[in-house]
């Protein structure tokens, strides 16, 4: 038996898993707090973006752009950000953080964004806001390279870059949660809190599912805070629970700051949870406590009921970000399901490198493969070639190609738009694994009623 990793054999992408690197950065800014992001680029870097965001977490966000049209892409467009700035702060007097995104367009240009945030420190904000905290950050993302996933790792580096400074030891870790859902944020918090373990979460994002309030008052946004990413230095040790999705930070923190790190695995399903809480136990030395025995107990019931029975042998397809392929991959394993295709969407020189998928060649009992730089007709052409798959696990973006083959789907990954409230349930934790057991079982029944099969195309008689 094989496992396979390879890049995509056409050029060019058709129907793509991911899109570019601006828009993990704006995610990645949208989790602070007193923080709008300026997109130095084209209307649309930010209008597609923020409907993307909107269409999966179901809220309004603030971004803003610094419209740049035809005459700065041949003259240069600095001055575009310097308006921008200057009306963001005008207009929005609470805003402390203005993370300047480069796109495509306006790295291509070679707009010096570093020396442009140089002069507006000395002849906008020292003359105008000379008594307001104001943090301009240059937040480079070329489009025409890397992925929203790069660009989310980049994004987290350069905020704990221009923030994270030593005063005192502190007894909190870092937390870098990654690319996830406020439900993920919730469940990651509950843990550390049974633990006993205080953190500087990033990104605190939790406040994204908002409340409509009579008084209308309620605004979607992060609760990470400056002192949040300023105390980062201090921490007695970084945990990224994503390997391409905060590793960076954790990376440069115990570089220039000798924090020490320890970035994933992503803590899906029991034994990657169980990873998480032992990496916990010996950064902090906290006891594990009996209370999440318990839930641990829990969620192992619940997938006992679910794994032989209705789960083994299923034959599953996953695309989507790296780090939740790769830990959905594992916990399928774990459920005696078989991953027999796992689609990457961006080209990265240390996946081939990365331990979980030497992990999967050296123990997959049965045939895998590995695509790289892949998009979701390599998913189509497959199953239209003869690939059997009993279950696919991936984003809304790849709903049609379910549809079309008739293979049951469930939702998981960004963006998913076609299902109501999944950002407010966990993939990650023993709360997660339960949630996602369940919900495949339950996904393999309704295509059963749909397609009037009998009991016997499970394993129960």
């Amino acid at each position: 038996m094989t496992c396979e990793v390879k890049l995509k054999d056409r050029v060019g992408t058709i129907n793509p898993i991911f899109t570019c690197q601006p828009a993990g950065a704006q995610v990645a800014s949208i989790g602070i707090k007193d923080c709008i992001g300026i997109v130095h680029g084209g209307q649309g870097c930010v209008m597609f973006v923020r409907l993307l965001i909107s269409q999966h977490y179901k809220e309004s966000f603030e971004i803003a752009s610094s419209s740049v049209h035809e005459d700065g892409a041949v003259f240069g467009a600095l001055n575009r950000v310097e308006e921008a700035v200057d009306v963001l702060l005008m207009r929005y007097p609470h805003v402390k953080v203005v993370p300047i995104i480069t796109t495509c367009s306006t790295e291509v240009i070679g707009d010096d964004v570093d020396g442009v945030i140089t002069k507006l420190q000395e002849e906008l904000l020292d003359v105008k806001y000379p008594d307001r905290e104001v943090h301009l950050i240059p937040i480079h993302t070329p489009s025409f390279v890397g992925s929203m996933v790069s660009g989310y790792d980049v994004a987290v580096r350069d905020f704990v870059k221009h923030f994270s400074k030593k005063t005192k030891p502190s007894l909190k870790i870092n937390l870098i949660t990654g690319w996830v859902n406020p439900g993920d944020v919730k469940e990651i918090k509950h843990l550390l809190a049974e633990m006993k373990v205080e953190a500087n979460v990033l990104f605190e994002i939790e406040g994204f599912d908002s409340p409509l309030m009579p008084d209308g008052s309620a605004v979607s946004h992060g609760n990470t805070t400056i002192a949040d990413l300023e105390a980062t230095a201090d921490a007695q040790g970084t945990i990224a629970l994503n390997r391409y999705e905060g590793g960076l930070a954790a990376k440069w923190l115990q570089k220039r700051w000798d924090v020490p790190a320890v970035i994933g695995p992503s803590p899906i399903g029991i034994r990657n949870t169980d990873t998480f809480l032992q990496n916990l136990k010996t950064m902090t030395g906290h006891p594990i406590p009996e209370s999440l025995v318990r839930e641990r107990g829990i969620a192992i019931d619940a997938i006992t009921d679910l794994a032989h029975m209705f789960l083994a042998d299923k034959r599953v397809a996953i695309y989507g970000n790296p780090d939740l392929v790769l830990g959905l991959a594992e916990f399928c394993l774990d459920l005696e399901m078989k991953p027999v295709l796992l689609l990457l969407g961006d080209e990265n020189a240390e996946y081939e490198k990365d331990p979980r998928i030497k992990a999967l060649q050296e123990n997959v009992a049965h045939d895998m493969e590995i695509i790289t730089n892949a998009d979701l007709f390599e998913l189509e052409s497959r199953l239209k070639d003869g690939l059997e798959v009993d279950l696919i696990l991936g984003h809304s973006k790849g709903r049609f190609v379910a549809i079309d083959n008739k293979v049951p789907m469930l939702r998981v990954g960004f963006p998913t738009y076609d299902r109501a409230g999944l950002y407010r349930y966990p993939v990650m934790g023993y709360a997660g694994a339960t949630w996602l057991a369940e919900q495949m079982a339950n996904t393999l029944f309704t295509d059963m009623e749909y397609k009037n099969n009998k009991e016997w195309v499970l394993n129960m008689w």
